[in-house]
This record gives structure tokens, sequence and C-alpha cells, in this order.
């Protein structure tokens, strides 16, 4: 129970304040979208380039565990696009629902949740399967959608490629990783660190980051309601919260036999319910957005008592 007080509620008492101050119109619309911009566009990207300009690359870089995690993943991408097909969803709607199974909320859930739980410390492995997860992921997300839409078009596979890595490299997320990326080898190569200034200005629009993108994101899921196909929702929620963890910690653990911390960030990152990217990637294309939404908040809500369970099973 102090694992669920101590460590759990203190985050989605904040993703709750920001739903609650919504729900009363004490905080309008265009207030929560330019408070989510400022996170998701500006404060997260200086996030996470500070994050991975201070990664040991040598270290935090184990693949055994991004191998554990993502092919946790892939799996739940692929099922979740077969199980659409099978309920008569469409190609495009199948892809969208499959990639709401995929895209895990790896930053604005996974890492507090992780620094709550075990300290800064064990944040190393969580940043570096973030480094890639918004490039891969999408990339994988916007060639499956690409494709399917190109099917019968003559569209050749190149220009699907190149459609797909323009949408990835627009996406503030990836621009902030690579910056973070370009600054390790800019301080590695001249041995010089960022000039002082600098660092406490990304410091402070870090330590921004978090709260605000948290209270943000209570804000976006009031406007979300449990609409859509009742088995699309089950389904998603299923594979995000239970499957994808449960493949991650079983090759992380058994197969592998990653150390302790590794072991612990993949298991939690892959734990945590579809990010609001999930919705976003959604409504980019036009389909699926009912589902993709109400699977946002309602494995939102649920992760509540299933994180609670992984940290349990974690040693």
């Amino acid at each position: 129970m102090s694992v669920l007080i101590d460590v759990i509620l203190p985050v989605f008492l904040v993703i709750g304040f920001g739903y609650v101050v919504a729900w009363r119109g004490l905080f309008s619309e265009g207030a929560i979208d330019g408070l989510m911009r400022f996170a998701q566009n500006f404060a997260v990207p200086v996030l996470l380039a500070r994050s991975i300009a201070n990664l040991d690359l040598t270290q935090s870089y184990n693949w055994a565990m991004m191998a554990s995690f993502y092919a946790g993943a892939l799996i739940s991408f692929a099922i979740g696009i077969t199980g659409a097909r099978a309920m008569g969803r469409n190609g495009p709607e199948s892809v969208a629902i499959g990639f709401a199974c995929l895209f895990s909320n790896s930053l604005l859930l996974g890492v507090p949740i992780t620094e709550r739980a075990y300290g800064t410390d064990a944040l190393s492995g969580n940043f570096a399967i973030i480094s890639v997860h918004s490039p891969f992921l999408y990339t994988i997300g916007i060639l499956a959608m690409e494709m399917v839409r190109s099917s019968g078009t003559g569209t050749s596979l190149g220009r699907v490629g190149l459609n797909a890595l323009i949408g990835v490299l627009r996406t503030p997320l990836v621009i902030g990783i690579l910056t973070g990326f370009a600054i390790k080898i800019l301080t590695t190569l001249t041995g010089q660190p960022l000039p002082h200034p600098l660092m406490e200005a990304m410091n402070m629009m870090a330590r921004a980051a978090l709260p605000a993108a948290l209270f943000g994101l209570g804000g976006v899921l009031y406007r979300y309601r449990p609409e859509g196909d009742a088995k699309a929702i089950a389904m998603v929620t299923g594979l995000s919260l239970m499957l994808h963890p449960a493949i991650t910690y079983g090759l992380a653990h058994f197969a592998f036999k990653v150390d302790t911390s590794a072991l612990r960030s993949a298991t939690l990152t892959a734990a945590m319910a579809p990010g609001v990217n999930a919705y976003l990637f959604a409504n980019i294309y036009g389909v699926a957005r009912r589902v993709a939404a109400s699977a946002v908040l309602i494995a939102t809500a649920l992760s509540i008592l299933t994180i609670w369970g992984w940290l349990a099973i974690l040693p």
C-alpha cells in the first residue's frame, strides 16, 4: 500500500488536479492547449536533450533491455492490428488502433513513476529507451499507415519511406532527442561542457516539463469520452497494460537476464498506458479517434492499479 500512496498517487494526483480544473471550467480549453504546447513542443524536448546529453552511452544503452522492451511493443502492435482487422476495422483504422497498443506513455508517466520508486539514478535506462522510442515507433507507425493508404495507388516504397522520414523529423520530441545527441557529440569532441548559463537555462526548462505536462494531460483527458467499440478499447488496454510489460519482463528477466536496474526501467516503461501521442496519431489521419481517445483515458485510470502490481513483482 505504501508504494501506491508514496510512488503512484502523487503522479496521478497532479493529473487528476488538471482533470478537475478543466472539468470545473477553471482552466479553459485554450489554456490547456497552450500549456500542452509549451510542455510537448518546448519543455519536454529540452528535458530530453539535457538527459540524453548527460547519458553515459556505454553504460545506459543495454541492448538486451532495449530488445526486450521493443519486442513487446512490436508484438503488441501486430496483435492490435490483427485484432482490429478481425473486428471489421479497415486498414488505416487498424493501424491507428495498433499504434495505441505500440506507443506507451514512456515519458510523462514512466519517468516520474520510476524516479519516485527507485530514485533519479534509476532513470538512465528509461532515457535510453525514450531516446529511441519516438523516432523508432513513429517511423513504424507512419510506415505502416502510409503503406496501407498507398495500397493500390501505385505509390513507390521509396516515397512511402520519405513521407515517414519527414513525418518523424518534424516531431518536437525527436528534435529534442537529436539535439541531445548533438550536444553529447560536441562536448565529447571538444572536451568542454556547455556554457554554464545555457545549462542552467536548460535545467530551468527541464524542471518545468513534467509537472506542466502531467497537469496538462489531466486537462486533455477531460475532453475524452469512453466512446467507440468497447472490444477495441479493451484490447488496447489489455495489450498496453498487461501483455507488453509481460513480454518485456519475461525476455529481460528469463531470456536475457539483465541487471535489476535495466529490468525495472524496461518493465515499468512497458507497463505505462498509451500516451496522448496515440490519440494525436489517430487524429492526424482522421481514423479511430474515439477508440484511441477512450483507450488513453481508460488505460491511464486503470494503470494506477496495474503499475502497483508490476512494482510488487519487480525486485
